[in-house]
């Protein structure tokens, strides 16, 4: 598990994007390590206990900044807190959950 911050919606000019989220981690310091996270799964705990999910999605320009899209928009207060990057990807995660069910 990866520890990193969310810096900012991903937004233009005119328009943010609410599920988009730009998310900095202290090990990618370049495009090219920032595309070993692509797929994995992204988490954030709000102080009340809510666990919202998301993926990343790609890189975000060339200093290592990724790019992930929640499958709930977050709250603004999430903006500058942590976020946990699990070592799996989305389709791991089913195959792990689809595991334990079977073993029930």
């Amino acid at each position: 598990m990866t520890i990193g911050k969310v810096i900012q919606f991903r937004r233009g000019r005119h328009v943010i994007h609410e599920r988009h989220f730009l998310i900095e981690v202290d090990d990618s310091k370049s495009r090219e390590d920032a595309k070993k996270y692509v797929g994995k799964v992204v988490s954030w705990k709000s102080p009340g206990g809510k666990v919202i999910t998301g993926k990343v999605s790609s890189p975000h320009g060339n200093n290592g900044v990724l790019r992930a899209i929640f499958e709930k928009g977050l709250p603004g207060q999430a903006v500058t807190t942590k976020v946990e990057i699990q070592d799996f990807t989305e389709s791991n995660k089913n195959n792990i959950a689809s595991e334990v069910s079977n073993k029930n």
